[in-house]
């Protein structure tokens, strides 16, 4: 899974599919960033049938067949445009490169599903909206933060539920080890990873919209800053920022690239949730000193205090059949496309707005 890289985090789950074999079939392309790993396997145990990879970087490529030998490889990103089987084309580009793939890919009348960030700038997402009315084509982000962890899954069915009531504050933490030698060059150009704000949060912004059923916010404070890397200028190690949605629940949350190396794991991932009955703590990845696995809960509410004492495996995770069933469909139950364009603009704005407190 990764346990202490977050750019190798790569869950698994138990087979759930919603498609027979051959059913559905898709392609992974583009892989810069090791959430590919996570996207394909959360698709592959839905059911869906990864046909083809392919990447100009054959090392890459190597690694890949590797972990998912069924695959074929193709010799162009063409040849998969090409293919009419393919129905939906998975990609964890450089950042800056997700948005004009995308369009390519729809344009060639395919669904794209991208890593998080999906964009690094405002520009990039104008654009691919416009693609996306044109085409009718999906524009779905792994915001796997959420929709990979079965702690936050259950957190979003006990909301749903009602269990603490109308959800008026989330805070967020999302703390990363920075494993700088094992990092390609672009993570370290802002032009290319678009900033901390951008990058790692955008995961915190979507969820605090998810949980709150926010369909807009309001950036009020954002901040960034380098503290502890001088020999990567370019380099944003902290973020933070503070903000209220339409229906009045704020949220703040912070992340960071200093998890420290005596960590059992990449990163203290938290998220507490407040509500007018009751509140939830997540504690995604570890809980410590107490246990190195995750997925762990805590509810308070009218009827006392309750851990789900690790979830994993417990819940699932069934944004990847969803999608699955939203392609073949064309319906909107795993994410409406209005939500991701929303979490993306939100980390854009917080990025764009942010006061710099490092020199």
């Amino acid at each position: 899974m990764g346990k202490n890289d977050g750019m190798n985090y790569a869950p698994k789950g138990k087979p759930n599919p919603v498609v027979k074999e051959g059913e559905f079939q898709f392609a992974a392309v583009a892989l810069d960033h090791g959430h590919i790993y996570g996207m394909c396997n959360g698709l592959v145990e839905a059911g869906a049938t990864l046909k083809w990879v392919y990447d100009p970087d054959t090392q890459k490529v190597e690694e890949f067949v590797e972990k998912f030998p069924q695959v074929q490889v193709a010799e162009s990103l063409e040849q998969v445009l090409n293919d009419d089987e393919i129905k939906l084309v998975a990609a964890a580009a450089i950042p800056s490169e997700r948005s004009a793939l995308g369009n390519k890919v729809m344009e060639a009348g395919k669904d794209y599903f991208t890593d998080k960030t999906p964009f690094t700038s405002l520009e990039q997402l104008e654009e691919t909206k416009k693609v996306v009315e044109r085409t009718g084509q999906k524009y779905m982000v792994y915001f796997s933060e959420r929709l990979h962890v079965e702690g936050a899954v259950f957190a979003g069915q006990l909301i749903k539920d009602g269990a603490i009531g109308r959800v008026i504050q989330v805070t967020g933490f999302g703390p990363h080890r920075l494993n700088a030698p094992s990092r390609p060059d672009w993570f370290f150009k802002k032009e290319q990873y678009g900033g901390i704000l951008c990058d790692i949060g955008s995961h915190q912004i979507e969820q605090f919209l998810y949980y709150t059923g926010n369909e807009d916010a309001k950036v009020l404070h954002s901040k960034v800053g380098n503290y502890n890397n001088p020999e990567y200028p370019e380099l944003e190690d902290y973020g933070d920022a503070t903000l209220v949605g339409e229906n009045g629940a704020t949220f703040y949350f912070k992340v960071d690239w200093f998890t420290p190396d005596g960590l059992s794991t990449w990163g203290d991932g938290r998220t507490f949730i407040t509500g007018t009955e009751g509140t939830i703590e997540v504690r995604k990845y570890v809980d410590v000193a107490r246990e190195e696995s995750g997925d762990h809960l805590y509810l308070v509410n009218k009827d006392g205090e309750k851990h789900y004492d690790n979830l994993s495996g417990t819940v699932g995770f069934p944004f990847f059949g969803e999608l699955i069933k939203d392609c073949i469909h064309r319906t909107e139950n795993a994410m409406t496309q209005e939500h991701a364009f929303k979490a993306a603009e939100l980390c854009l704005k917080a990025q764009e707005e942010a006061i710099v407190v490092t020199k």
